[in-house]
């Protein structure tokens, strides 16, 4: 559901040791050199040079909700291309079911199936009466499926992983994360050493809770 784009900068801390060096004046033609300078920019939380790793990705299967969620994390000049509801026909779609329909039983499931059934039913009707399909998309739910492809550098993820991360954050845009955590890390072995030093819910970066109503992982902040 996620797929890393080769544009995706394969070693990116041997490039942010390489950028780093540029304005240090130091040998930029030694990889091995580059890697233990962009270590140590890590370490010391330079964190400016984290903007000169690029990620491109497809984001496919998620729900607009989720979606629309993804795009408030807009630091960093992130740009983004989302599936047409003026184009595309959604005459049928797929939905997100949340975990807490499917627990509440048959009922429920029923209830949301006939829902959407009947959406797609009159979305077929207005395509009939040459309603333009931008203004048959109004009536379209949050939970039906999309696509995007999202261009944003690693200084925002790793801020974007301190909040959606948190077990207060919203189920899907979790799962999402974690997805795209796994996708990163397997993508090269530079990203898997990124992932599991920096990706993280705040709580592990500050050693304690900000959250109002915490889950208990970590102690509270003292006011």
């Amino acid at each position: 559901m996620i797929t890393i784009l080769e544009e995706t900068t394969k070693n990116p801390i041997t490039l942010m040791g390489k950028r780093a060096g540029v304005c240090w004046g130091a040998d930029t033609t030694d990889s091995e050199k580059n890697y233990k300078r962009g270590m140590d920019c890590l370490k010391s939380e330079h964190g400016r040079v984290m903007e000169y790793v690029n990620v491109e990705m497809v984001i496919d299967g998620y729900s607009a909700r989720v979606i629309r969620e993804w795009y408030t994390h807009i630091g960093g000049a992130p740009t983004r291309l989302q599936a047409s509801t003026r184009y595309i026909n959604y005459k049928t779609f797929d939905i997100i079911t949340p975990p807490s329909i499917t627990k509440a039983g048959k009922e429920a499931e029923n209830a949301v199936a006939e829902t959407i059934n009947k959406i797609k039913e009159t979305l077929q009707i207005l395509e009939k009466l040459n309603v333009p399909r931008e203004d048959s998309a109004m009536i379209l739910p949050l939970g039906m499926t999309t696509k995007i492809v999202d261009k944003r550098n690693l200084r925002n993820l790793v801020d974007m992983s301190h909040q959606r991360m948190c077990t207060r954050a919203y189920w899907e845009y979790r799962n999402l994360f974690a997805e795209l955590s796994n996708a990163l890390a397997n993508y090269s072995a530079e990203w898997k050493t990124l992932v599991e030093m920096l990706f993280m819910p705040k709580c592990e970066l500050t050693g304690f809770c900000t959250e109002k109503n915490s889950c208990g992982k970590k102690p509270q902040k003292q006011n």
